[in-house]
C-alpha cells in the first residue's frame, strides 16, 4: 500500500508539470502571433492592406504566425499524449491494486480455512485407545411410521432382532412434531401405546423415548416461540400426555436453536422437574460446538444462521438433561479424513463440558443424502466411529456414560449396520 501510494503521488506531479509549463509556452506563442497582424494593418488601402502584410511586414509576421500555430499544435498534441499516458498509468495502477486487494482478501479467507482443514486431517491420525468401544449406551432414531399405524408386530420382532448384540439402549421414536403453540394432537401418535407395550415385550432391556421436535421462530416469523410462557406451558402438558402412553422418556429436537437461548434453558429446567417426578429420561439433540472460537457469532452475523453452539452453552444444556446427543453430521466436509477429524474434535469439545452424570452420545450418519451440507462419500459410519474413538481416547478414554446415536432407521443400509457393528461394537 505504501509503495502504491508513492507511485500515485509521483504520477500526479508529472501530470501537473506536463499541463503547466507546456500550456504556458503555447499561450505565449499564440499571443505573439496575434499581435503582429494588428501592427501591419496600419498602412494603405484595403487592397494594399493585404499585400503589405505579405510585402513589408507580412512575410516575417506570417512566418512567425505560421510557426507559432504549428508549435501550438505540437505542444497540444504532446500534452494530450502525456495526459492519455498518465490516465492509462493510473488505470493500470488501480487495476493492479484491485487485483492485489482481491488476492489479499482471498488469502485472508482461505488461509484460516486451509489451516483448519489441515488441523482436522491431523486430528484424524493416530490409534484409538484400547477399550474405546460401546458402553451399551447407544441410541437409534426411529421414524414416525412406528406410531402412526404403518408398522406391525412383525416389524417390532424384526427390530428387536436387529437390536440384539448391539450397544443400543435407547430408541427415539418420532411422535411429533409439536404444534407451534407447544401442543401435541393425540392424532399424531395413535399407536404409541401399542408400540411401547410391544417393544417392552420384544426388547425389554431397551428404553423407548418419544422424539418431539418443531421448527423455532428464531430465524423467521413462522415457528415455535419459546419466549412465550404459554408455549412453554403447553410443551410441558404435551410431555405429560405422551409419557402417559408408556414412553420411558422424551427426546427434544428443537431447531434452529441459537447459542445462548435462555428461554430454552428455562424450558429444560421445567422439563427436568417434570420428568424426574415421572421417573422418566430427559434427552435432547444438540447442535455442534464451535470448531473455532466464537464461530457461531461470526456465522450468525454473516449468514443469519449461527449453526454452532458455544462450548459454554453446550455445557449449560448438558447440565440440565439426563442425555445429550450431538448431531455430528451435516458438516460440509468433503473427505472422510476431514469429517473424521471434525468428529474427533467435536467429541473432545463435548466431553470437556458434559458432566459425568449425563450420557453423552455422538451422532452417526445412517443416511446417504448428497447436498452442500452433507457429502455421503465423506460422512460415513467408519469415518465417524474412528473420529469418535480418537476423541474419546484423547479426552476421557474411560468415561462410562458415553455412546453413539444412529440417525436414522429408515435410511440405514446393511453397510451402515455392519460398519457400526464391526468398528464400534465388536471387541
Amino acid at each position: 500500500m505504501d509503495d502504491g501510494t508513492a507511485r500515485e503521488s509521483g504520477a500526479d506531479t508529472e501530470d501537473r508539470s506536463a499541463d503547466g509549463p507546456g500550456g504556458g509556452a503555447g499561450e505565449k506563442t499564440v499571443g505573439g502571433a496575434g499581435g503582429e497582424p494588428g501592427d501591419g494593418s496600419a498602412g494603405g488601402t484595403g487592397c494594399e492592406a493585404a499585400e503589405p502584410s505579405v510585402g513589408r511586414n507580412g512575410p516575417e509576421a506570417a512566418g512567425r504566425a505560421g510557426g507559432g500555430t504549428q508549435a501550438d499544435g505540437q505542444a497540444e498534441a504532446k500534452r494530450s499524449r502525456r495526459a492519455r499516458s498518465a490516465r492509462s498509468a493510473r488505470s493500470a495502477r488501480r487495476a493492479r491494486r484491485a487485483r492485489r486487494a482481491l488476492l489479499v482478501t482471498a488469502l485472508l479467507l482461505l488461509l484460516p480455512l486451509l489451516a483448519a482443514e489441515t488441523a482436522l486431517r491431523v486430528n484424524y491420525t493416530g490409534t484409538p485407545a484400547p477399550g474405546t468401544r460401546t458402553r451399551h449406551r447407544d441410541a437409534l432414531w426411529l421414524g414416525h411410521a412406528w406410531v402412526d399405524g404403518r408398522k406391525t408386530g412383525a416389524d417390532v420382532t424384526a427390530l428387536a432382532q436387529r437390536l440384539r448384540d448391539t450397544g443400543i439402549r435407547d430408541l427415539y421414536v418420532h411422535a411429533g412434531p409439536l404444534e407451534h403453540d407447544g401442543t401435541l394432537p393425540r392424532s399424531a401418535y395413535p399407536r404409541a401405546r401399542w408400540l411401547t407395550a410391544a417393544l417392552h415385550d420384544a426388547a425389554p432391556r431397551v428404553r423407548v423415548q418419544a422424539w418431539l421436535g418443531d421448527k423455532l421462530a428464531s430465524e423467521g416469523p413462522v415457528g415455535m416461540r419459546l419466549d412465550r410462557p404459554a408455549t412453554r406451558a403447553a410443551v410441558l402438558a404435551s410431555t405429560s400426555e405422551i409419557l402417559a402412553t408408556g414412553f420411558q422418556g422424551v427426546h427434544f429436537d428443537l431447531e434452529p436453536l441459537h447459542s445462548g437461548d435462555r428461554d430454552y434453558l428455562a424450558l429444560l429446567d421445567d422439563l427436568r422437574a417434570l420428568t424426574r417426578a415421572r421417573h422418566a429420561v430427559l434427552s435432547v439433540a444438540a447442535h455442534q460446538i464451535d470448531p473455532l472460537p466464537a464461530l457461531h457469532s461470526f456465522w450468525g452475523v454473516t449468514t443469519g444462521h449461527p449453526k454452532w453452539w458455544s462450548q459454554a452453552y453446550f455445557g449449560q444444556v448438558a447440565r440440565r438433561v439426563d442425555q445429550i446427543a450431538v448431531m455430528s453430521y451435516d458438516t460440509a466436509q468433503p473427505l472422510q479424513s476431514l469429517y473424521g477429524g471434525y468428529v474427533a474434535q467435536q467429541t473432545s469439545l463435548a466431553l470437556e463440558v458434559t458432566p459425568s452424570g449425563t450420557d453423552l452420545l455422538m451422532g452417526l450418519p445412517f443416511y446417504h443424502t448428497d447436498n452442500a451440507g452433507h457429502w455421503a462419500s465423506a460422512e460415513t459410519v467408519p469415518a465417524a466411529v474412528r473420529g469418535v474413538r480418537l476423541g474419546l481416547s484423547r479426552t476421557d478414554a474411560d468415561r462410562a456414560r458415553f455412546g453413539v446415536a444412529l440417525y436414522v432407521d429408515f435410511a440405514a443400509t446393511q453397510g451402515d449396520w455392519s460398519a457400526y457393528q464391526k468398528d464400534w461394537v465388536q471387541r
